[in-house]
């Protein structure tokens, strides 16, 4: 299990370039969307948990679990000089409830509630990239996409992304727009995953091959309706996830971080 203590959570943000290389950001678009995805679905989750979906989706979950709740003078005092150069307060906020959650799971693990660790997306999110902005329209800006965060009662209906895992997420990333499709194996019994990526015009498939890499293939036929024909099922980018994550277990014997 990662390590997911006050410290080490600090230490990752400390980490973070938040303002970083556009070009660098822009290569891991991809699993920066899908982290965000699940990090609005998980909030929503919690949110819903303690009645305070009008916080949603950027807040300090801390608050509503225990209102009394502190931290520890070293850690509060490292938190308040670390918040003082993040940028944006939804973001100062998030980072704030990371560290904070994690002090509370490490001092009082039984009262937090049976949920999926809310703010370890958004912390691998941040890790990616740096930082997320809103745009004039009240959409979130993540460098190179942007979306509509939409209501907690709709993300609440959102797939769950769980392969947390930088293999799968790098896997992700990628030039171009994708289709996933997933294909049966010859033996019956998974499922392999293909994708085609359109990048200025040139059509490029691959197969998530055994070792973890994508290569070429003649796997997908030319059209969508021959695709279909093919019995290749589309696929969303979070399912697309799951099942890198599974061969990512196949291959190296140790389940992916799903939490």
């Amino acid at each position: 299990m990662t390590d997911r203590t006050a410290s080490v959570v600090l230490n990752r943000l400390r980490a973070v370039e938040w303002v970083g290389d556009r070009d660098h950001v822009l290569a891991r678009v991809m699993s920066r969307r899908v982290l965000m995805r699940e990090y609005l679905r998980r909030a929503a989750l919690w949110a819903q948990e303690y009645a305070v979906e009008r916080a949603w989706p950027f807040f300090d979950v801390t608050e509503y679990v225990d209102p009394e709740f502190r931290l520890s003078s070293g850690t509060a005092a490292d938190l308040e000089a670390f918040l003082g150069r993040v940028p944006g307060s939804e973001i100062r906020e998030t980072c704030a409830g990371a560290v904070r959650l994690a002090e509370m799971r490490e001092r009082n693990p039984a009262v937090l509630p049976d949920l999926p660790d809310l703010y370890e997306p958004l912390v691998l999110f941040y890790e990616r990239g740096g930082e997320f902005v809103r745009d004039d329209a009240g959409g979130l800006d993540l460098t190179g996409v942007s979306f509509r965060p939409g209501t907690p009662q709709g993300n609440l209906g959102t797939p769950p992304f769980q392969a947390l895992d930088g293999t799968v997420l790098d896997a992700l990333d990628a030039r171009g727009r994708v289709s996933y499709y997933a294909h049966c194996a010859a033996d019956g019994n998974r499922a392999l995953l293909v994708r085609r990526r359109v990048v200025r015009g040139g059509r490029h498939d691959e197969v998530f091959g055994p070792d973890l890499r994508w290569v070429p293939t003649g796997r997908l036929p030319e059209t969508e309706e021959a695709i279909a024909s093919a019995g290749l099922v589309p696929l969303d980018e979070i399912a697309a996830a799951e099942l890198i994550g599974d061969a990512v277990d196949r291959c190296t014997g140790r389940p992916v971080s799903r939490s």
